[in-house]
């Protein structure tokens, strides 16, 4: 499987990258965190990291680590249009139940 980004959300990093010198990709993944477990975390990158997984994408690298990896393998990750601006969301195939306010999710590869 792959981390995949959606024309949206592809566009918005491409545009992120071109304006953020000495970023080389997206680092994607997961942390602990929240009342579930686990919460997305996305982020510029500027180095590549023993145990990377790398995904290409119309130029845009995608750095995820591999503790990560079994949470995050197959997300989408998609950019949409909210009432004052615009929004990351993560279509992850891994989460199997989130938090009531959706910060933390828990998955089926990974108890938190």
């Amino acid at each position: 499987m792959a981390v995949t980004l959606s024309p949206a959300a592809l566009a918005r990093v491409q545009r992120y990258l071109a304006e953020t010198p000495g970023a080389i990709g997206l680092r994607f993944g997961a942390s602990k965190t929240g009342c579930s477990g686990w919460q997305h975390k996305a982020d510029l990158a500027t180095d590549e990291r023993a145990g990377d997984s790398i995904f290409e994408q119309e130029g845009v690298r995608i750095y995820v680590d591999a503790i990560s990896l079994p949470m995050v393998d197959g997300t989408e990750i998609d950019l949409v249009k909210q009432r004052l601006g615009d929004q990351f969301v993560f279509r992850n195939p891994n989460v199997a139940d989130e938090c009531g306010c959706g910060e933390s999710f828990t998955t089926t590869v990974h108890a938190a």
